[in-house]
């Protein structure tokens, strides 16, 4: 029999997701869901991994199960392809935690680059919540409950895959062949896995206010754009040679814009190469070039801002869409923690050959 295709892949709920998290991942789980390659699609609202650096304010992790669940399904994810769930409802996956723990030594997590520069992102050098630290071996419990054969992810999230591959197989050498090997799924276009917030100084990020929110209104992308969105410092004059490079509007363009929309925005021009050279020779303004932008960003969030007012009329509807996730999802992981248990010899009550044997041997004693 064929293994099973499945995909695991979800998001911490700290916030609002925004079009860095759109053209990073969202996009592109929309295609795969919709593609009829994989059997199962398990994506999950991360919360539990979001109270290992949240854990003094959980109000925040909260309000925001019900903000991620709207933008999964305003860009098109599906609840009849897609099973969305809560992390923290599955209580098998702090089990299979606890069960790696002993697969995995400390100074190999320390050694994780992706755990190392998290670690300093957050000021954690001093003092490290133990959760926190255990994130990559919380991580292969995800992905190992629900057998997923592909985890899509950054490239900056490969040493976590590198780390889970470690603990199933160090799981399946010592209990035998339980546990399914991942792969990861990397973005195609490796550039848009890490959209500059509109600044162009770092990543989007809510604290730094520097995001375009999928559930922006028009006239808060239009203000982005116009008022807050870098360019080139030293293009004053429409007529002076401008640069491409780190210059917000041409990055975004890159991300979002296609030959279609360039016809009917910015006519004239063959390419967005074209559009680059006369920037690059100067006469072509910022002005013109962010109401381009504009346009092709709202051709792309005009559908999901709809698709979320929709959704916003039914909230409870929303939360039973969770719930039946977080059945299936359970239901899952359920399966594989019995799996690795018998593997691992602490089924006892399931065991009727070891109640069996222990009995025989007794009666043999008497």
């Amino acid at each position: 029999m064929e293994k099973e295709k499945i995909i695991l892949t979800g998001d911490r709920p700290t916030g609002k997701l925004h079009i860095g998290h759109y053209i990073g991942s969202l996009k592109r789980r929309v295609q795969l869901q919709n593609s009829g390659e994989f059997d199962k699609i398990f994506i999950m609202i991360a919360d539990a991994q979001a109270l290992t650096d949240n854990f003094d304010n959980p109000e925040k992790v909260r309000q925001n199960i019900i903000e991620v669940a709207l933008d999964y399904l305003s860009v098109g994810l599906d609840p009849a392809k897609s099973n969305l769930f809560i992390q923290s409802q599955i209580s098998e996956l702090t089990e299979l935690t606890f069960f790696y723990m002993n697969l995995v030594t400390v100074s190999r997590l320390q050694r994780n680059p992706t755990v190392k520069s998290e670690i300093q992102m957050r000021n954690f050098e001093a003092s490290i919540p133990v959760g926190f630290f255990n994130y990559p071996i919380s991580q292969a419990a995800d992905i190992t409950a629900f057998k997923a054969t592909t985890v899509p992810v950054g490239e900056d999230q490969l040493p976590m895959i590198e780390q889970t591959k470690e603990i199933v197989h160090s799981f399946n050498r010592i209990y035998g062949e339980t546990l399914v090997v991942p792969e990861a799924l990397i973005p195609q276009n490796g550039a848009q896995g890490r959209l500059p917030g509109v600044d162009g100084k770092a990543k989007m990020s809510k604290s730094l206010g520097n995001c375009i929110y999928l559930s922006d209104s028009a006239d808060a992308v239009k203000d982005a754009i116009m008022k807050k969105m870098y360019t080139d410092p030293l293009h004053i004059k429409v007529a002076d040679p401008g640069h491409v490079e780190g210059n917000m509007v041409f990055t975004y363009l890159e991300a979002f814009s296609n030959q279609q929309q360039l016809e009917a925005y910015l006519p004239g021009y063959a390419s967005l190469d074209e559009v680059k050279e006369h920037y690059k020779r100067g006469g072509l303004g910022d002005v013109n070039l962010k109401k381009f932008l504009i346009n092709v960003l709202e051709d792309e969030l005009a559908p999901i801002r709809a698709r979320r007012a929709e959704y916003e009329k039914d909230i409870p509807g929303v939360y039973d869409i969770l719930k039946k996730g977080t059945e299936a999802a359970h239901e899952a992981a359920s399966k594989t923690l019995s799996e690795v248990k018998a593997a691992m010899k602490i089924n006892y009550f399931d065991d009727a050959e070891l109640i069996k044997a222990q009995a025989e041997k007794y009666q043999r004693t008497e």
